[in-house]
């Protein structure tokens, strides 16, 4: 008998029938337990009915999941359910320091196009992006390709980094190549050179540290300066070879970071065996990142550097120059790194392994790394992207990133934009006893949003459901087809489920506490290879999956019924290849 009187039975059921409701809505099935969880949140006074409440719960979610569209459709309206839209937290950005001080805000995203970018690089395009907006100011992209030996630019990483930018929504105003600019650069170390701040060192790099280290200068420091000019003329006209010079701006000499001593602004690079992508062997003489930076930063007009905290020292090197010029440096934002739980980030790591092991990797833009390109090919939109950096902000300490949280913010974007297909795994084949066929079955993308439709055709009466519905079937008895029809279990042959049809109808399902399974007609299959990432593991899943399927987009996204959102990443005939994204 039950412990419950009747007005708080039925309260109960209102209540578990909205969460049911908004449950399906979410993710194409209810489930009992998260219903009931949010339930008993509602009723934490009748801990001692708990088992019946889970009753209750499981009844209203049978029904819910027994529903057609149609029909759950009419019931949220009635129930004042609607689809919940994805709410995209606008974070709000600390003010920038010293605005008052600059005729304009001029940010700057500076990439090394020796790869792609990853996930802390968008941090700095984002934000820099943002902030030009905010105070309507100017966004610069800029190339920083000045090392053809040590950091060789790649060729296609040009394009490839604009294509990232272009998918996170950053547009930039203006765009840079500095391997174009090698002319700038020679003027400023001319000037520097002319006035004995700069100076060309021909110490070997073990005799220069020696004297580094004990704060004293080298033998070529308080040279004049017209036997600097000398020698930096006889290198552009390549009578030094790399390593017998490099020129280098004076600072303290007692500064307390040796790396500051007196810095190298540049350096010879033999681009005979080391061509540069874009201008070839046509310059031996390549400025150091931190001048030819500092050196563009002032010529940009730059207002505010936002850059991780690892760049704090390149701060401290550059100012020296500044003051020598007498150029007002830019304000600098430091914020602290950021990464992904279970992902690859380290940008070295990733291109020794794919020089060395490529044949265990999908590319540049495998789904293991935390690059933008494997992010998006393992279907994160660019706006979970945004979100997650913006609600980041400036924030000076390092981040780890959930893939909880990813995933989360992910799947609120996704659902309402995402068409639900039916795909089997550990597939077995089903026979329908007593369903007519041919038979066509028309069932929209998604229950609520206006995706189209697409129809399931069942040549003769073969199905396939997964082997662990089917141990469900057998168990129980009876399963329900979705938005198909009603079957009772009555024995396995060789390898073949034999069930008998029963009905059409949902009531049907309901009364037999039928579970509602996704299933794809065996005729009228195709091939479905699914890549899971789980951290440095690759697993490669067969299934099977509906034919609408390859009249997909490459790169769109799909929500596979009780399985997962997942990208198309291939499409052939009779076969389609998707990433996994998340549940």
């Amino acid at each position: 008998m039950s412990s419950l009187d009747a007005s708080i039975r039925e309260e109960i059921r209102k209540i578990a029938l909205r969460y049911a409701l908004q449950n399906r809505i979410k993710h194409g099935q209810a489930a009992i337990g998260p219903v009931f969880n949010k339930v008993v949140g509602s009723f934490k006074e009748l801990k001692s009915s708990f088992n019946e409440i889970r009753d209750i719960v499981k009844d209203v979610v049978n029904y819910v999941n027994s529903l057609n569209d149609e029909d759950l459709k009419k019931l949220s309206d009635e129930v004042s359910i609607t689809e919940s839209k994805p709410k995209i937290e606008s974070k709000e950005l600390p003010p920038l320091p010293n605005v008052e001080k600059w005729r304009l805000v001029v940010t700057r995203f500076a990439p090394n196009p020796d790869f792609v970018i990853h996930l802390g690089n968008a941090r700095a395009a984002v934000l820099s992006y943002e902030y030009a907006k905010l105070y309507n100011g100017k966004f610069i992209l800029r190339f920083e390709d000045t090392d053809p030996r040590i950091k060789k630019p790649l060729p296609e990483a040009y394009e490839l980094i604009r294509e990232d930018l272009r998918w996170l929504g950053v547009k930039w105003d203006e765009e840079y190549i500095q391997s174009l600019r090698m002319e700038l650069y020679y003027d400023v170390a001319k000037k520097l050179l002319e006035m004995g701040v700069a100076y060309v060192d021909l110490c070997s790099s073990n005799v220069f540290k020696e004297f580094r280290n004990s704060g004293r200068a080298c033998p070529h420091r308080n040279e004049d300066s017209t036997i600097h000019l000398d020698r930096f003329e006889r290198i552009l006209i390549g009578e030094y070879k790399e390593g017998e010079a490099v020129i280098r701006i004076k600072t303290d000499l007692l500064h307390p970071d040796p790396a500051v001593r007196d810095w190298v602004m540049f350096r010879i690079i033999d681009t005979t065996r080391y061509p540069h992508p874009l201008t070839g062997d046509r310059y031996r003489l390549w400025p150091t990142y931190n001048f030819a930076a500092a050196v563009d930063d002032h010529f940009m007009g730059i207002s505010h550097i936002l850059r991780g905290r690892e760049h704090m020292l390149n701060t401290v090197k550059q100012q020296y120059l500044y003051k020598y010029m007498g150029w007002q440096y830019p304000e600098v934002v430091n914020f602290g790194r950021v990464g992904i739980e279970g992902f690859i980030l380290s940008k070295s790591w990733i291109k020794t392994q794919l020089k060395d092991k490529p044949e265990k990797f999908m590319g540049f833009d495998d789904i293991r790394f935390a690059t933008l390109s494997a992010l998006r090919r393992r279907g994160i939109a660019s706006e979970t992207i945004r979100q997650i950096l913006m609600e980041l902000g400036t924030r000076g300490i390092d981040a780890k990133i959930s893939w909880v949280n990813i995933s989360s913010i992910n799947r609120k974007i996704l659902d309402s934009k995402s068409k639900r297909v039916f795909v089997v795994c550990n597939p077995v084949k089903v026979l329908l006893k007593g369903l007519e066929t041919p038979l066509k079955v028309t069932i929209p993308y998604h229950p609520t949003k206006d995706l189209g439709t697409r129809d399931l055709i069942l040549s003769k009466p073969e199905v396939y459901i997964s082997k662990e519905d089917i141990e469900n079937l057998t168990k129980i008895g009876y399963i329900r087809l979705m938005e198909l029809v009603n079957i009772r279990y009555l024995s396995i042959n060789d390898g073949v489920v034999e069930t008998r049809y029963i009905s059409k109808s949902l009531e049907d399902a309901k009364k037999l506490g039928a579970q509602i399974v996704q299933w794809v007609p065996v005729e009228n299959s195709i091939k479905v290879t699914i890549y899971k990432a789980s951290g440095t593991k690759l697993k490669k899943v067969v299934c099977v999956g509906e034919k609408s399927l390859t009249s997909c987009n490459i790169g769109e996204i799909v929500q596979m019924v009780r399985v997962g959102f997942g990208r198309i990443d291939e499409i052939k005939k009779n076969s389609v290849t998707i990433i996994y994204t998340h549940e």
